[in-house]
């Protein structure tokens, strides 16, 4: 399930397309139709109701945290850089983290996401690059 409220993160807060998280829902589901969850996300064709029971059916006690970061932070590498502008980015990062899990929050590397962008009201654009191309690397080894 870390991999679908990944999915069900982004496409709340619009950073990726609907096609691409039922492309991977169908992934998934092939690869597990026994599994409850996904028989009931495949027939929901209501996008808002996909997300809520994706977030309403997490175990969050239990969520494996470096499951969803690495999954996390992968789809965000590849949307910071189809990007241009970081402006824009920043701000959808720093929503973004206020929709995380609350247990989550405020570790890293998604506690970043709430401060990456500070650097900009200062005219710093290398800083908040910097700062984000370290987060994506978080769980390099």
């Amino acid at each position: 399930m870390e991999e679908l409220l990944v999915y069900a993160v982004l496409l709340y807060e619009e950073l990726i397309p609907e096609n691409e998280y039922r492309k991977r829902l169908d992934e998934l589901f092939l690869n597990n139709p026994e599994n409850d969850d996904l028989l009931y996300l495949e027939w929901e064709t209501d996008l808002k109701k996909a997300i809520i029971y994706v977030r309403t059916h997490i175990d969050y006690k239990n969520l494996d945290h470096e499951r969803f970061g690495r999954i996390l932070m992968s789809k965000l590498k590849r949307i910071y850089g189809d990007s241009p502008d970081i402006k824009y980015f920043a701000n959808r990062m720093y929503h973004l983290w206020q929709n995380l899990p609350e247990n989550i929050q405020n570790t890293e590397p998604f506690w970043t996401l709430s401060y990456a962008d500070d650097p900009l009201s200062w005219g710093d654009e290398k800083q908040t690059r910097d700062i984000y191309e370290h987060m994506f690397s978080y769980y390099k080894n």
